[in-house]
C-alpha cells in the first residue's frame, strides 16, 4: 500500500500541496532580493526550475510522474531554500536548527537515488545482456548515491572556498570534515529508503525509459 493510501491524500491534494510549495519557493526569491542575499534566490530559484522537471519530462517525453514523485521532489527543495532563508526568532535552519541539514541530505539523496534507480533498472530490463542480482543493484544503488553525495561535498567547499576569496557570501556553506561525515552518513539513508520502496513508485518510470530504448534500439 502507498504512503497516500495509508494517510488518505488524494492525488489531487498531492498535486495541490506541491504546487503551493512552488509558489513559495516564488515568495523565496523575492524575500532574498528584498534582504539583499543573493544564496537564498540561487537556492529558491534553483529549487524551482528542479521542481518542474517532473511536469518537463512527462511533457516532452512521456515519462509517468505520479503526483507523489512530484510532491516528493519539490519537498527536497522547498525544505533545502527554506533552510537558506529562515524565520524571524530562529533565523537560518540550516545554522540554528542541528538537525536540518540531515533532514534536507537524506531528502536530496533520496531524490539523486531514484534518479539512478530508475536508470539502472531501466537499462537490466531493457537488455538480456545486462543483468544486475537485486544484491548488486542495492549496493549500487548506494555508490551511485555516495558518489554524488562526495561530489555536491566538494562543490560546497569550492563555492565556499571561492567566496571567502572574493569576499561575498557564499551561497552554499561547508561547516567542516564532521559535517561532511554526517552529510555522507544521511545520504546513505535516503538511498535505504529508495532501496526499500523505490518499486512501488517508480516502476512506470522504470517501464517508460525501457520501452525508450527497447525503441531506440530498434531504429
Amino acid at each position: 500500500m502507498r504512503v497516500r493510501d495509508r494517510l488518505g491524500v488524494s492525488k489531487r491534494r498531492q498535486t495541490q500541496l506541491a504546487r503551493v510549495l512552488q509558489f513559495c519557493l516564488v515568495g523565496f526569491c523575492f524575500v532574498g532580493f528584498y534582504e539583499g542575499q543573493l544564496g537564498v534566490v540561487v537556492n529558491a530559484a534553483v529549487g524551482l526550475g528542479v521542481s518542474y522537471l517532473p511536469a518537463v519530462l512527462e511533457r516532452d517525453y512521456g515519462v509517468p510522474m505520479d503526483p507523489a514523485l512530484v510532491l516528493w521532489v519539490t519537498i527536497a527543495v522547498f525544505l533545502h531554500a527554506l533552510g537558506t532563508v529562515g524565520v524571524p526568532g530562529i533565523g537560518s535552519f540550516y545554522k540554528n536548527v542541528w538537525w536540518w541539514d540531515h533532514l534536507t541530505h537524506t531528502l536530496s539523496s533520496s531524490v539523486v537515488a531514484a534518479v539512478g534507480y530508475a536508470a539502472v533498472r531501466a537499462i537490466d530490463e531493457h537488455t538480456d545482456a545486462v543483468y544486475f542480482p537485486p544484491a548488486f543493484l542495492f549496493t549500487l544503488l548506494f555508490v551511485i548515491t555516495l558518489a554524488f553525495g562526495v561530489f555536491w561535498e566538494v562543490i560546497e567547499f569550492a563555492i565556499s572556498e571561492v567566496a571567502a576569496l572574493v569576499g561575498v557570501t557564499s551561497i552554499l556553506t561547508q561547516y567542516g570534515v564532521t559535517d561532511t561525515m554526517l552529510d555522507l552518513l544521511f545520504d546513505t539513508a535516503g538511498a535505504l529508503v529508495v532501496a526499500v520502496g523505490g518499486t512501488t513508485y517508480l516502476s512506470g518510470v522504470v517501464d517508460t525509459l525501457s520501452a525508450r530504448l527497447d525503441a531506440r534500439t530498434r531504429e
